[in-house]
């Protein structure tokens, strides 16, 4: 289940983007395709009408949530976001394209009302209210922009989302308008308060922490969570018979936590109604399955490897960062993964847009691949070769691989391994259960190496802050602990830039300076293939469009 979040980029643990492939032709073969963004995607759209009244949805998660408050650091991840989204207000919703527009059953307006200051006035739906009938207010906005904000560092959020320049946020005209007002211009405004959770849930650190750890006490969508059986590993979404809205065509959805492995067979069994596939078996296996098609568009998600780059640990030297990873031919791994499957494989150079977004360019030349330039860097560095593997100052340059335990993710640390063993640096893979990789062993720093992906969305530039901006009292989404003085001051710069053209080449700027320091090393983007039942409309591979599911459902 791949989900996006218009405020944060997601961590996916479970489901490695490389073995990825397009659409299909012939009885048994699957045509290559692009992996880059474009405007369109493939849901099956269908007028409600058509549809029938009932049903129940069938989706799949790589693990269970940790933290139902997707703001926290353990709730932000791919699994999390899945069950909240149905669930939960947002402020603005995008299309197939990646235009953005005012979501009308949370908001009636919102406009940029001031830019010196910069001042953004949210007017909320005079119908919207929480699941036990308390109307939704400023309040719950005020709440939120405190809480994430990072000026009390109890409360453990996964990002400030430019809260850190929020002034204040006061009542408007009456208690269902919210004024928000910048210190400082925050140019992806736009992706605030996606989701909002009520002021209850965010108004403390322990509430921040425990009010949804085991499942969300208020909501405010067309669905709310009706059952959890962890035994079953299932969560179930009924209908909200608060919901002002459209009255949405199932009665339920129902989320399986399956290891990836299960998720083709699910498909085969009538047991899933959709699901990702990677790899070409997969695929192959799922075109072939009764009452089954293949939906597919690129979408903003990507695999990487990143460093541990924590002061004093063994890769805190960013030339040796950059020395491993020239070490590293990308583009062999992006062809074993994608050969036959995608036009032209070709590795991700850029951290922080995809291939075929506004703004991507290729700023990926310190990493290019150049492993006898790499073993000279090693020897200026002073790791020199003792038998086959380098050693300095009595350490030995042995690295830790860690990953969700999937093939498609050791596949690639396969080649990784056999890579950096050419040039003396010994590697060994590290494979995790999907619960627990970040809690257990990424956020501690329990590795030097980490094989998983991130998820984008149409606002590309929240990753800087997110994950680049370096604060060594606060990581929140830095998961490789660097980062620097002057590349803070320029995501700074980055983000109080509101003609948008401008903010792309400063973002590019960022990227550049991110790829100097060695932070990660970006792989290949994902194409976007999913199992679908050939009965459901409006439902599967959404590209950059956000998901309505009040028109979700089987035709009749």
């Amino acid at each position: 289940m791949r989900i996006r979040s218009l405020g944060t980029r997601l961590a996916i643990p479970a489901v490695a983007v490389g073995l990825l492939v397009s659409g299909c032709s012939g009885a048994n073969d699957v045509a290559p395709g692009t992996s880059d963004i474009g405007s369109t995607n493939d849901i099956n759209p269908r007028d409600p009408s058509e549809l029938r009244d009932g049903g129940n949805l069938r989706l799949v998660l790589s693990s269970f949530p940790e933290n139902f408050n997707v703001l926290h650091v353990d709730g932000n991840t791919s699994s999390g976001v899945a069950v909240v989204e149905p669930t939960m207000p947002a402020a603005y919703v995008s299309d197939a394209a990646g235009r953005v527009s005012v979501n009308h059953d949370y908001f009636t307006d919102i406009q940029l009302t001031g830019t010196e200051p910069q001042q953004v006035t949210y007017t909320i739906n005079p119908k919207a209210v929480w699941s036990d009938g308390t109307p939704i207010t400023w309040e719950d906005l005020s709440s939120q922009a405190a809480a994430l904000s990072g000026r009390d560092d109890a409360f453990l959020i996964a990002a400030t989302s430019g809260f850190d320049r929020v002034r204040t946020v006061e009542r408007g005209v009456d208690d269902r308008q919210a004024i928000v007002t910048f210190d400082q211009p925050y140019s992806e405004w736009k992706a605030q308060f996606s989701p909002l959770y009520p002021k209850a849930t965010t108004q403390t650190p322990d509430a921040f922490d425990n009010r949804d750890k085991n499942g969300l006490t208020q909501s405010a969508g067309p669905f709310l969570i009706t059952g959890i059986d962890r035994g079953q590993n299932r969560i179930t979404l009924g209908r909200n018979p608060l919901w002002w809205g459209n009255k949405p065509k199932l009665d339920s959805i129902t989320f399986s936590v399956l290891d990836s492995s299960a998720w083709l067979p699910a498909i085969q069994n009538n047991e899933l109604d959709t699901a990702y596939m990677s790899g070409i078996e997969n695929v192959t296996g799922a075109r072939n399955a009764a009452g089954v098609v293949l939906r597919r568009t690129p979408e903003p998600a990507w695999a990487h490897i990143t460093f541990n780059g924590a002061p004093g640990s063994l890769l805190a030297d960013p030339q040796l960062r950059i020395a491993i990873s020239k070490a590293i031919d990308r583009q062999g791994i992006v062809n074993a993964a994608q050969h036959g499957v995608v036009e032209n494989p070709k590795p991700l150079n850029n951290h922080v847009f995809v291939a075929g977004q506004q703004g991507y360019q290729d700023n990926a030349g310190p990493i290019s691949y150049d492993p006898d330039a790499a073993a000279r860097m090693l020897d200026d560095l002073g790791w020199k070769l003792n038998g086959d593997v380098r050693e300095k100052d009595g350490r030995r340059l042995e690295l830790r691989n860690v990953m969700y335990q999937q093939d498609a993710w050791v596949q690639t640390a396969q080649i990784v391994q056999q890579n950096l063993a050419k040039v003396g640096v010994q590697m060994t893979i590290q494979t995790v259960p999907g619960t627990g990789l970040f809690t257990n062993v990424i956020d501690p720093g329990n590795f030097e190496l980490a094989n998983f992906s991130w998820s984008g969305s149409v606002f590309p530039l929240v990753a800087l802050p997110q994950i680049y901006a370096y604060d060594p009292d606060n990581l929140m989404g830095n998961k490789a602990r660097i980062g620097s003085p002057e590349l803070n001051a320029l995501i700074d710069k980055t983000m109080s830039e509101l003609d948008p053209d401008k903010a792309i080449e400063l973002a590019n700027e960022c990227d550049r300076m991110i790829f100097a320091e060695g932070y990660s090393i970006p792989l290949n983007q994902a194409s976007g293939t999913y199992a679908v039942r050939a009965d459901l409309a409006n439902y599967g591979a959404f590209g950059l469009a956000s998901r309505d599911y009040t028109t979700v459902g089987f035709l009749k």
